[in-house]
Order: C-alpha cells, then sequence, then structure tokens
C-alpha cells in the first residue's frame, strides 16, 4: 500500500487535549484504578465525569449534538485513560462502537438520540454482535428478525457483549431472511433495554478489563418498529463490517495505552530498584529490553494514529490499516506489559504494582474486534487478492 505525504504530528489542539485528559486521568482515575479491578464493579463515578468533563461527547458530531472532533481525538482519549485503567477506557470506546452503526446508516432522528444522549450522560451504548455459536464468522449467527405487520419480532442471543447492563441502547444485528444470501441477509437494529423482552444473562468473570461489565443479552419475542431499523433492510452485514474497520484504531489505541502505562512504571522502577550497588537499569540487559520495548510502543504509535487518521479522511483503505493497527499494537501490549512484569520480578507479580493488572488487560486485546489472526487474513487479503 504505497501511501506519500503522511505528517503524524498532532495539532496544538489535540496535544492540549491530550494534556487535559492525562490531568484528569492522572489526578482521579489513577487512585481509582486498583480498586475498579479488584471490585469488577462499573465505575459510575468516572463516567460522570467524563461527561461533567465534556470528554463523553468527544468524535460525535456537532450537528446532531456531539462534542466534535474525529478518530484522533478518540484515540487520544482512550489511549490516556487506558495507561491506568483499560476497562475504564471502554466507557468511551465502547459507547462510540455501538453508535458507530447508527452514524453510519441511521436516520436524523436516530443520530440525534445517540450523540446527544452519549454526550449529556442520557445513554450508554452496546453493539451486539458475538454469538455463542458465532465469533469470528458473524455471518453464521443465530439472532432472527421476523416481519410482523408494520414492525419486526427478534429473537437470539448475544455473547461477551461489553458494558451490557451500564448500556441503555444496544445495535443489535439479526437475520431478518433466512432464505437469503449469507451476509446479505442480516438487518441492524437500534433497541432500548427498556423493551418487554429484553433480558440480561451472566455477567462474565473476567481476567481483565475489569470493572467494565460483559454480560449475554437475549431477546424473546422483543417487538419493534420500523423506525428502529438502521440502515437497509438486509443491509446490516455490511454496516456490522464498516464498524469493525472503524473502531479497531480505538481498540489500537487502548493496547498501546496499556503498553505505555506498564512502561512508563517500569522505567521509573528500573533507575530505582538497586542490585549489587547499583541501579539494575546500569545493567546491559535491562538497557536492551527498555530500547526494544521503545520501539515497538513508538511504532504500535505510529500506526494507531495512521489508522485513526484513515478513518477521519474516510481513506479508501481503512480496512487495511485497522487491521494492521489493531494487530500490530496489541500484539506490542501483550509483548511489552510481559517484559515489565519480568523486570520487576517478584513484585511485578504481584497486584501491589499495576504492571500485573496491565498484562492481563493486554490479553483482550488481541482477542476482541477481530481476532489477531483474522486480522492477519484482512492484512493479506488486502495485499495478496482475494484468493
Amino acid at each position: 500500500m504505497d501511501d506519500t505525504g503522511l505528517n503524524f504530528h498532532l495539532t496544538e489542539e489535540q496535544e492540549a487535549f491530550r494534556a487535559s485528559v492525562r490531568q484528569l486521568v492522572e489526578d482521579k482515575l489513577a487512585p481509582r484504578a486498583a480498586e475498579i479491578d479488584e471490585a469488577d464493579e462499573y465505575p459510575w463515578d468516572i463516567d460522570e465525569l467524563l461527561v461533567r468533563s465534556g470528554f463523553a461527547g468527544v468524535s460525535y458530531p456537532e450537528e446532531h449534538g456531539g462534542a466534535g472532533g474525529g478518530a484522533v481525538e478518540l484515540c487520544l482519549l482512550v489511549e490516556e485513560i487506558s495507561r491506568w485503567s483499560a476497562g475504564t477506557s471502554l466507557i468511551p470506546a465502547v459507547n462510540k462502537l455501538g453508535a458507530i452503526p447508527v452514524l453510519l446508516a441511521g436516520s436524523d432522528e436516530q443520530k440525534r438520540l445517540v450523540c446527544e444522549g452519549i454526550t449529556n450522560g442520557d445513554h450508554r451504548m452496546s453493539y451486539c454482535l458475538t454469538e455463542p455459536g458465532s465469533g469470528s464468522d458473524a455471518g453464521a449467527m443465530k439472532s432472527r428478525a421476523a416481519r410482523d405487520g408494520d414492525g419486526w419480532v427478534l429473537n437470539g442471543t448475544k455473547r461477551f457483549i461489553t458494558g451490557a447492563g451500564a448500556s441503555d441502547l444496544y445495535t443489535y444485528f439479526a437475520v431478518s431472511d433466512p432464505d437469503g444470501p449469507k451476509n446479505k441477509n442480516i438487518t441492524c437494529f437500534l433497541l432500548d433495554k427498556d423493551m418487554e423482552g429484553f433480558e440480561l444473562g451472566k455477567k462474565e468473570d473476567k481476567m481483565g478489563i475489569r470493572g467494565s461489565p460483559t454480560r449475554e443479552v437475549i431477546l424473546n419475542d422483543v417487538r419493534v418498529p420500523d423506525s428502529a431499523v438502521v440502515g437497509d433492510v438486509h443491509g446490516g452485514f455490511g454496516i456490522a463490517m464498516r464498524t469493525l474497520d472503524f473502531s479497531r484504531p480505538t481498540i489500537a489505541a487502548q493496547a498501546l495505552g496499556i503498553a505505555q502505562g506498564a512502561f512508563d512504571f517500569a522505567v521509573g522502577y528500573v533507575n530505582e530498584r538497586r542490585q549489587f550497588g547499583k541501579p539494575i537499569a546500569a545493567f546491559q540487559g535491562i538497557q536492551f529490553m527498555f530500547a526494544d520495548m521503545a520501539m515497538k510502543i513508538e511504532t504500535a504509535r505510529m500506526a494507531v494514529y495512521r489508522a485513526a487518521s484513515a478513518v477521519d479522511e474516510a481513506d479508501s483503505n481503512v480496512s487495511y490499516w485497522a487491521a494492521i493497527a489493531k494487530c500490530y499494537a496489541s500484539d506490542v501490549a501483550m509483548s511489552v506489559t510481559t517484559d515489565c512484569v519480568q523486570v520487576l520480578g517478584g513484585y511485578g507479580y504481584v497486584r501491589e504494582y499495576p504492571v500485573e493488572r496491565l498484562m492481563r488487560d493486554a490479553k483482550i486485546t488481541q482477542i476482541y474486534e477481530g481476532t489477531n489472526q483474522i486480522q492477519r487474513v484482512v492484512i493479506a487479503r488486502q495485499v495478496l487478492g482475494k484468493h
């Protein structure tokens, strides 16, 4: 993919935005990060703080009631929060994931409801695609949407839905023509948790991203009007795939923040920890580990913001850049956090220090929003063609 004239410098406004987010995170979130992880309870106080500070509406168009900005600003927000609490970074990340289908294909009324509601803190959103029997093969979903007069009746179960329970609005994908061609028979719906027949299943007890609920979403004869359809009937699969292209840079930013947070803590540690009469940072074996980590992190940062820029610029190759960023940054997060645990030795393995939490948080970034194996398929198809 030839691309020239790239400029990855942040504007003065973006640098100021990053600084303001970092200040809020270090003042308010950092002291709560370990507690949020331990309790595994949704941090409503931080959610409300993001609303009050104006950060909840970042990347939502102003014409629909949002705070403005784009994918770059959203990635900056998520990266900075993830340096301390990846679970909390999913508050803005998953709101946007749930909202993207509406922003891509929804009616003006739907866009206003979502953008203004998230910005004002009236609504939180989740994205319902994965099912017990369909993960990477999303087109194999079993959820059904049947025509019923001038509306629809929905049935099905979605699994591993991030934010479920905290969210009140859900973009839900279901097969609307069981006899139609695969991937051209799915429709997207905008649902409310208060609809009759809408239920939540078990809450998952996860290794990482704790404080962000992950639950099943179960529909039992949920009746919705035509106005709940997002985009075209039977056009939902394309919306789902485009949504992931637009949201993967955000997960890449989460992975980048996790890696940077662990790295920063470990740098401080090795400069203070003394063995054999000197700081362990003086030993070449440690120095080379940090040189390698720095190279990986800075390369990941370039990939993340290249992908975010592709979203903002409506680049036709956004799928390619998003897959590279998500895959590479998440592999870096796993590698860097593992090395940071190693350099802290026994202290890295105990919960008193944050690197073990960041290592646990890192793993999911290689799995959700398309496993890294799927990302490699996407990249290879772009490079080699669809054989």
